[in-house]
């Protein structure tokens, strides 16, 4: 079996999906009902807006939409940086590091008028994971979003169903794997929302930390 880097595990990719989750629930019940990890849907809600004239409705939405742009371009630049060369730290590391200090800084942020920036900073944060963590167990996955997992999980199990391909049968528990994951992300987000409010991210910094922590495993089979 090819070696992979711990960072390409499925117990990370797990971990990721489960905050990509939490922070899409938190951002649209928090925030203003902005989807700050997935872009799509801003861009969707930008469009109607614009149609309908609401300038300010327009700027909600395109503000994080922005932001993810900046994230994957600042992703790009550290990896081109980083990921030439041998290094202690494996160059997603600190990237995970830095998206735990935003979590703690939108915790921080009161509600109204500073939900753009909040919803800006997660975005930013969501262009880095999707840009750093692209696949996991050799399938191009997503960690932020679903559209993509659920297509090419379906896709396999196409092929499980009629080929009876036990190497698309492990892709299948991948995806779909990753799509269970995001929905009890954001099954948790919703349920201590109603408790804690803008604190419920907060929760995203344990598998974040996990995560970071189980790349010091360095190659796996």
């Amino acid at each position: 079996m090819k070696e992979i880097h711990a960072s390409e595990s499925l117990k990370v990719g797990f971990l990721l999906a489960f905050t990509g989750g939490l922070l899409d629930a938190y951002s649209y019940i928090n925030r203003g009902q902005v989807f700050a990890t997935a872009e799509t849907g801003n861009i969707v809600l930008m469009g109607i807006h614009l149609a309908q004239m609401q300038w300010d409705q327009v700027l909600h939405y395109l503000l994080p939409i922005v932001a993810f742009f900046v994230g994957v371009l600042a992703t790009d630049q550290l990896k081109k940086r980083m990921g030439e060369r041998e290094h202690t730290i494996h160059w997603r590391q600190p990237l995970l590091f830095l998206e735990c200090v935003v979590v703690v800084v939108v915790a921080c942020l009161p509600t109204g008028a500073m939900d753009a920036l909040a919803n800006s900073m997660i975005s930013f944060t969501s262009g880095i994971q999707v840009e750093s963590f692209r696949k996991f167990r050799g399938c191009g996955c997503t960690t932020t979003m679903c559209t993509g997992n659920l297509r090419s999980g379906t896709e396999q199990l196409f092929h499980v169903i009629t080929r009876q391909n036990e190497e698309a049968l492990e892709k299948v528990k991948v995806y779909y794997g990753l799509i269970g994951f995001f929905i009890l992300g954001a099954i948790c987000s919703g349920l201590l929302s109603m408790e804690f409010q803008t604190k419920t991210i907060l929760v995203a910094c344990a598998p974040l930390l996990v995560a970071c922590y189980l790349m010091f495993e360095g190659n796996q089979k």
